[in-house]
């Protein structure tokens, strides 16, 4: 789950991060309010979950608190990469002497947190890791011992620091590491962490993703969440405990176990056709849990064709089956529905699925080729 610049920020302030002052705001007036308490100079900042929010025309300064007012009334209005702005953030501007760059990301490849950092931030961090990896630095971060002191010392060293901000930068990156502990995340990042006229570091901008496999113990965020920005499809997928994500095909596929899934995925492409999906219904699913899984998957107007491809070992064939059942007795389907099953009481599941739409496979690859030919004559 990734959490909204103004959301980010809050929590960096719990922890002692330095934050620029500011509120978010849902309307033109409150912007106005905002800026006169902050004196009138600001930064407004559309409050999308997109990138190149600044590129885009999303984050915009106002010298007065008229311009702060108009300036959020045009944000306010705005869709940033196909996303209506409900909220803008407020923030006081800045003397920015120097943007630098920090985060704690979980590196896969490493199997461990990685802390990175580089003395050239802001909105071009990503081409500078293109371009230039060598500005970028990167210290692995044993999980037992936790982030050491002469880490944060050798990654100020490397970045050249300016001697009198090494304690103050010392304690951010420990501040910034409980944050990546305590929220389960897997990227916390201050993109730029800016050096001030005054010389203080000021976390100008920020963006934490939470693994949402650890939401359970986070109940605090349950508030943060913001589904304005996902699916329909998705939001109705969560509600079921159903792994669901949208792809640009016309074949929708209902798999139980992500490596399965993915397997699927690979043949249906490497046979020439295209899912429109990603689904994994999960091990042990119940029939109710595959209805639901189904019904997602009609309500996309892209799929003319669906595949179900079912190995049992813990999920029983016949409860898929009866849940496929359930939803061609409850509703009118004129889409073909191709299905294999394979492994537990698969016999009994092949002999319950009966109707006109749903054709039987023995394979992965049979299956996939009709839906590709059914597909190909549905468009």
């Amino acid at each position: 789950m990734r959490l909204h610049e103004y959301q980010s920020k809050q929590i960096f302030y719990r922890y002692g991060i330095p934050v620029p002052n500011g509120r978010v705001a849902s309307s033109s007036g409150e912007a106005r309010q905002i800026a006169e308490e902050l004196g009138g100079r600001v930064v407004v900042k559309a409050q999308v979950l997109v990138s190149g929010r600044g590129k885009a025309g999303g984050i915009r300064l106002a010298k007065t608190t008229r311009e702060a007012e108009d300036l959020a009334a045009s944000i306010l209005g705005m869709e940033l990469k196909g996303f209506p702005v409900r909220k803008v953030l407020v923030d006081e501007i800045v003397n920015i002497q120097k943007e630098l760059y920090l985060s704690v990301v979980t590196d896969r490849s490493l199997r461990c947190p990685v802390m990175i950092t580089s003395f050239s931030g802001g909105v071009n961090i990503e081409e500078i890791a293109r371009t230039t990896p060598e500005k970028i630095y990167r210290i692995p971060i044993n999980p037992l011992l936790g982030l050491r002191d002469y880490q944060s010392r050798d990654l100020a060293a490397c970045i050249d620091l300016p001697r009198d901000l090494w304690k103050p930068f010392i304690q951010l990156t420990h501040d910034l590491w409980k944050v990546y502990l305590d929220y389960d995340v897997n990227l916390v990042e201050i993109n730029p962490l800016v050096i001030t006229a005054d010389q203080k570091l000021v976390a100008l901008d920020g963006k934490i993703i939470v693994d949402e496999s650890a939401l359970f113990r986070h109940p605090e965020l349950t508030d943060f969440q913001d589904t304005g920005n996902e699916l329909p499809v998705e939001i109705e997928a969560k509600k079921f405990g159903l792994s669901y994500i949208k792809l640009e095909g016309n074949i929708g596929c209902m798999v139980n176990g992500a490596g399965l899934a993915m397997s699927t995925v690979d043949v249906v492409r490497a046979n020439g056709g295209e899912p429109a999906n990603f689904m994994d219904i999960g091990g042990g699913a119940s029939a109710e849990r595959v209805s639901a899984a189904l019904k997602i998957i009609l309500l996309d107007p892209s799929v003319n064709v669906v595949l179900i491809n079912i190995f049992g070992g813990i999920t029983r064939c016949n409860e898929v089956a009866n849940g496929i059942m359930h939803v061609l007795n409850e509703r009118q389907v004129h889409i073909p529905i191709v299905v294999r099953l394979a492994g537990t009481n698969s016999d009994e599941g092949k002999n319950i699925l009966n109707h006109p739409v749903l054709k039987q496979a023995e394979s992965i690859n049979e299956a996939a080729k009709i839906c590709i030919d059914l597909a190909g004559k549905a468009a």
